[in-house]
């Protein structure tokens, strides 16, 4: 059942959460590919060039395949079309396992300028670039796809009526926290819970049937964020789990990490401006990751594309 909330955000009575993946490789971070200011200008520029091993990421998905089944989670992974073409074989070992598919773009390539968050491309060129992406997914998991996550999480209002109008039926991206704002909204209204977003903006109180799953916090009088990911490899387990606690009391929440979040290898030395953003992964990330997990046993868990049935049928 949900239990009422203004401006229409939706709420189960139970306390749950949603365990996601964001599956993509060291180099598809805004620092090396897919942003104004990164070292190569494209993917295939970066195929062209590169000439070592790329691929840092097959291992650590496997060993985060291992950790869901040991948990006996079914989560949702967030896929860059073009790791289908990269790493033959990866997605279809996720789907064997029985884990959702959702789309994270096509080369991962900002949509918006990180800057100044204006578009980085035309609505055409999003439009193209998804559904190649989302056909790519579907065609090797042999399951529609209606989930996305924006890229670096950038989003803006104009990507979600976009990916509704493509059939998509909910969106995964949005940070409210009192540190940065990687949207072009001012999201009013929006918390941790899931909610429905106006037309042509990222604030709550739609009247729609599309869903906006944001991400975690911890109001400490400021809103720390405490989704996962980088926050994770920096923050430690501890505050990030008194963030995804405090957020379930709000609502249905995520959180999200990355396979090579836990790989110990070391990355290429290459992008701008980062210099600082893999000191920290591996043994030591692992380890919060279990604890993590452990200590969220007893909370009831659901992919996304479960938690959308489940609000459509309270």
């Amino acid at each position: 059942m949900i239990r009422s909330r203004p401006q229409g955000a939706l709420l189960l009575e139970e306390p749950s959460i949603s365990i996601t993946v964001d599956v993509e490789d060291w180099y598809h971070i805004p620092s090396v590919t897919g942003s104004p200011f990164s070292t190569y200008k494209d993917m295939d520029d970066f195929f062209e060039k590169w000439p070592e091993k790329y691929d840092y990421l097959t291992e650590p998905t496997g060993r985060v395949l291992d950790l869901l089944e040991e948990f006996g989670i079914e989560a949702t992974f967030f896929v860059v079309g073009d790791v289908v073409e990269h790493y033959p074989g990866l997605v279809e070992s996720i789907v064997a396992q029985g884990h959702e598919i959702a789309c994270h773009g096509l080369h991962h390539a900002c949509n918006i300028d990180p800057r100044t968050k204006a578009p980085a491309i035309g609505l055409d060129e999003f439009r193209s670039r998804t559904l190649r992406s989302r056909d790519i997914l579907e065609r090797t998991c042999g399951k529609s796809i209606v989930g996305y996550r924006a890229p670096n999480a950038l989003v803006s209002g104009w990507m979600l009526d976009a990916l509704e109008d493509m059939g998509f039926k909910y969106d995964s991206s949005v940070n409210r926290n009192s540190l940065f704002n990687k949207t072009d909204s001012a999201l009013e209204g929006v918390s941790s819970h899931p909610y429905y977003p106006r037309k042509n903006g990222l604030d709550s109180g739609g009247s729609r049937s599309f869903v906006e799953f944001p991400w975690p916090y911890l109001d400490i009088g400021i809103r720390l964020p405490t989704s996962g990911g980088p926050m994770l490899r920096f923050l430690g387990p501890q505050l990030i789990l008194r963030g995804l606690k405090q957020s379930m009391r709000r609502g249905h929440t995520i959180f999200y990490f990355h396979p090579i979040d836990i790989s110990n290898s070391s990355f290429p030395r290459v992008g701008k401006g980062r210099p600082f953003y893999w000191t920290i992964h591996g043994e030591k990330v692992e380890k919060s990751l279990r604890l993590i997990l452990k200590e969220l046993k007893s909370v009831k868990k659901m992919t996304l594309k479960d938690a959308l049935v489940s609000f459509d049928e309270s």
